[in-house]
């Protein structure tokens, strides 16, 4: 039971700590909070001394944190009719990119494994909508469990690597090659976009110390508890397949529609208290990270497949975002929302400092969610056919 309550007290205030360092040391600041916790929590995930009571947090605090942080994310946004347009473009992009890029691997590396038409499908459908959707197909495929976990695995340090180059340098360099969310809005919303990055610049978080502060959080809290109850509650009536994606449907349109009343649209501190339950979520959910179980020579062909699958959609997304003259900041989010889920679009909103992209990277990735799974059968049956 300590060494439970060790570990929770270390996710939950490490994240504070990597703030403060980085408002302090300006070489961390570039590099960014999420940045830095994904690499604590993958350090801390493999420590030899850690306690197996590590296992049950880890399930637990993604399951709480990321309900709680997009409804509190999407408190204070601002949206625009073109959502719908810019949407479907970005999910008819994204699906063709990661059936291209599968089919590609599987071509240079999938064939060479057992059951690399299976593998290929369940990557398929985790790329274009979550571990959810993977657990999905391996039910219908059959696939070793032993395999499966090496998927996981492996995804999880090609993911880290994808992180890396978006948000070390892949970021800015779409954003000069492809321009700013911003130049594509009305000049009240470019203004309030500049208003919240400078707010980043400065401790968001110091006003949660104050009267006011606390009376806001105390207000955001019970609005976010009403949604999430609402949200599962609904979820709850439908088949169990189904309860994820009505699930984070129900938070998004909730939290949505909770920010045309004015009064929550008040409530500042809503989105720093949510980007801090990110900020714990990218510690904890690198921490999963196992290296003891990276058979890195006898899989080699299995990690160069789906590092192929990651890389290579990521490649043709940006190509035909550009060709549809789509901006940066949406091709970028609705690629983490296709290859790691709609539980990252915040994460990687947090880091791009443009809360405007929750909604498109939410939208598209639950379209992803619910066709991750046919999408997958069918490119299962294209490969075996190949």
């Amino acid at each position: 039971m300590l060494y439970t309550l060790l570990l929770l007290i270390l996710f939950l205030v490490t994240p504070a700590g990597v703030i403060w360092l980085c408002r302090r040391f300006p070489v961390l600041d570039k590099l960014g909070p999420i940045m830095i916790l994904y690499a604590i929590g993958m350090v801390v995930g493999n420590l030899p001394i850690l306690p197996q009571q590590i296992g049950p947090i880890q399930d637990l605090l993604p399951n709480v944190l990321i309900p709680l942080a997009i409804p509190m994310m999407l408190f204070g946004c601002t949206f625009s009719r073109r959502e719908a347009r810019l949407q479907l473009k970005l999910v008819l992009s994204g699906f063709l990119s990661v059936c291209v890029a599968v089919v590609v691997g599987y071509l240079l590396f999938g064939r060479y494994m057992a059951e690399g038409d299976k593998v290929g499908g369940i990557i398929t459908g985790m790329y274009t909508g979550g571990t959810l959707n993977a657990a999905a197909l391996q039910t219908i495929f059959k696939i070793p469990s032993e395999t499966f976990v090496l998927i996981n695995s492996y995804d999880i340090v090609i993911s880290f690597l994808y992180f890396v180059f978006l948000f070390g340098v892949g970021i800015r360099l779409f954003r000069r090659m492809y321009g700013q969310r911003a130049t594509t809005l009305s000049q009240e919303d470019r203004a309030e976009i500049e208003r919240q990055i400078e707010q980043q610049k400065q401790n968001p978080y110091r006003k949660l110390l104050t009267r006011e502060g606390l009376r806001q959080l105390g207000s955001t809290s019970l609005i976010t508890l009403l949604i999430v109850a609402l949200s599962a509650g609904v979820a709850l009536l439908l088949p169990q397949d189904w309860f994820m994606i009505v699930f984070i449907l129900m938070l998004t349109t909730l939290g949505v529609a909770s920010s045309f009343i004015g009064k929550v649209r008040a409530l500042t501190v809503s989105y720093d208290v949510g980007m801090y339950l990110i900020y714990i979520f990218s510690m904890v959910i690198a921490s999963m990270a196992d290296f003891s179980n990276l058979d890195l020579v006898g899989g080699v062909n299995q990690i160069a497949f789906m590092s192929v699958a990651v890389f290579c959609s990521l490649l043709l997304h940006a190509i035909f975002c550009r060709l549809m003259r789509l901006d940066a900041d949406s091709m970028v989010i609705s690629s983490v929302a296709f290859i790691n889920s709609p539980p990252f679009v915040p994460m990687a909103s947090a880091a791009m400092q443009n809360k405007h992209t929750l909604v498109t990277g939410l939208g598209a990735g639950i379209v992803g969610y619910a066709l991750g799974n046919h999408l997958g059968v069918l490119m299962a049956e294209l490969l075996n056919w190949l």
